[in-house]
Formats: structure tokens, C-alpha cells, sequence
């Protein structure tokens, strides 16, 4: 059984910084693409930021420039530096990864959420 396993995220005011980790465990054989999404109240999941396993990045037009995503492959983990935070980067954010658990076995896997509150 694979478990993503979200943290850091918390409270922090307009401007500041938060950084997201993300470790994946269980059987894994590989994984290819992470990322990281979120949601607001009363709006769709939204893309925030994706890494391919060989550091390729994309990101949101709304966090270019002020978030960056990478990642340890060695340790299945993925972090999501946030700097610049607004108010309007207030969400749930998910943890995604397209994991590989066999020789031809590969699904998607979701973390539990961590929530970020921008606010003064």
C-alpha cells in the first residue's frame, strides 16, 4: 500500500514563506511525475506545480516566480517552497504523484491535504 504524507503547512502572514513536504512509502518501484494542487472554498482543484523524475518543472502563472517545486528522488519526497504568499494562495494543498508499484502496475496517488491560511 502507497501513502503520500503532506506537511508543513500552517498559518503565515502576507509576504512570508512556507515550505510542503511530501514523502511517499510502501512498495514502490519507481515514480514518475509529483506535483502539487490545491483547493479553495467554493472552488475547483487547481494545478499548482509539477516535476517530472528528471527535474522538468511547470507551474501555475499565478506561483511563477514565487513558488518553486522539487524534489528527492532518493527519498520519494517532493517539497513545494512557497515565498511571497498571498492572501489569495489560502487553500488546501494536495500532493500528487504517478507512482509505479510493479512491473506494469502504475496509478495515481493522492496525499491527505495540508492546509495553508495567508492572512494578517
Amino acid at each position: 500500500q502507497v501513502q503520500l504524507v503532506e506537511s508543513g503547512g500552517g498559518l503565515e502572514q502576507p509576504g512570508g514563506s512556507l515550505r510542503l513536504s511530501c514523502a511517499a512509502s510502501g512498495t514502490i518501484f519507481g515514480i514518475n511525475a509529483m506535483g502539487w494542487y490545491r483547493q479553495a472554498p467554493g472552488k475547483q482543484r487547481e494545478l499548482v506545480a509539477t516535476i517530472t523524475s528528471s527535474g522538468s518543472t511547470n507551474y501555475a502563472d499565478s506561483v511563477k516566480g514565487r513558488f518553486t517545486i522539487s524534489r528527492d528522488n532518493a527519498k520519494n519526497t517532493v517539497y513545494l517552497q512557497m515565498s511571497s504568499l498571498k492572501p489569495e494562495d489560502t487553500a488546501v494543498y494536495y500532493c500528487n504523484a504517478d507512482i509505479r508499484t510493479g512491473l506494469i502496475r502504475r496509478r495515481e496517488y493522492w496525499g491527505q491535504g495540508t492546509q495553508v491560511t495567508v492572512s494578517s
